[in-house]
């Protein structure tokens, strides 16, 4: 849309920055670049002003260069996950033939479409499934999926999988439910008014997905395939232990600038569970 008259850049600027948007200017050009007439960015600025997040206002995320469907009640891919995305490329760089890859818990599908793309763009490519529990998220991510041949299914974690995926998943990515069901009330507003509390609540300690994910993992890995899981700094060495306890060897890797922490269990190559060594 041409720079409306009604609502000039200004004007728009400070009424997000009246409502404590704190990237004020660069909200105010998204707003104009999307809105296509001056009553819809009326309507725009008003949801923006209270409180919705301003991806499910225009309708996507930016997220590892390019910008991802997201619709209202669809968690937002946050920056801190290119961290996994980058960690689940470096566990697969070097794997022979072209990976089967899980975006477990995956909302909008983010994940696995940045996964897909590096792949793509490295001329790999990769089979890439999606799994929610939430059918919101499920068709955000079938859209999200599409040009990359990937299949979203719905369901409560592993249990929305075909069963000729079983053991023959060569990574698994998971940005899991993980924040402490007493910390939500603290959060933004915009996520804890307009995304889903079960794309948010991990439990009492934020970890009961990562426990339940760590489970089952090994049966849905192929041999020497890895499952990464995103945690906070505080809850990796926890999130570590659960993963060792079911057997994987484990690893923790963090991003200070993202704020971002990744930890890793790989099943031994030869499929064993080393559990208790």
């Amino acid at each position: 849309m041409e720079q409306s008259e009604t609502l000039p850049e200004e004007s728009l600027v400070s009424g997000l920055r009246l409502a404590g948007c704190v990237f004020a200017e660069e909200e105010a050009a998204i707003l104009l670049e999307s809105a296509r007439t001056d009553a819809e960015l009326a309507m725009m600025l008003a949801r923006r002003i209270e409180g919705q997040p301003l991806e499910h206002i225009v309708g996507w995320a930016q997220f590892c260069g390019f910008r991802v469907k997201v619709a209202p009640g669809v968690f937002v891919p946050r920056r801190r996950s290119e961290f996994l995305v980058e960690q689940a490329l470096a566990a697969l760089a070097g794997r022979a033939g072209r990976p089967v890859v899980l975006d477990l818990c995956c909302g909008s599908g983010a994940v696995g479409v940045a996964i897909a793309r590096s792949l793509a763009a490295a001329a790999t490519g990769c089979e890439l499934h999606a799994a929610d529990v939430d059918p919101a998220a499920v068709v955000c991510a079938t859209a999200n999926l599409a040009p990359f041949g990937g299949s979203a299914h719905c369901g409560d974690l592993f249990a929305a999988l075909p069963q000729e995926l079983r053991g023959g998943i060569d990574l698994i990515a998971a940005n899991a439910p993980y924040v402490p069901a007493g910390a939500i009330a603290f959060m933004p507003q915009e996520a804890r008014l307009h995304e889903p509390e079960r794309a948010l609540n991990g439990g009492a300690d934020g970890l009961d997905l990562h426990r339940r994910i760590a489970r089952e993992a090994s049966q849905w890995l192929r041999p020497g395939g890895s499952l990464l899981l995103e945690s906070s700094a505080r809850q990796a060495p926890l999130s570590a232990a659960i993963l060792a306890s079911c057997g994987l060897t484990v690893t923790i890797a963090s991003h200070d600038e993202l704020d971002a922490t990744v930890v890793a269990g790989m099943l031994s190559p030869a499929g064993e569970l080393h559990i208790g060594r």
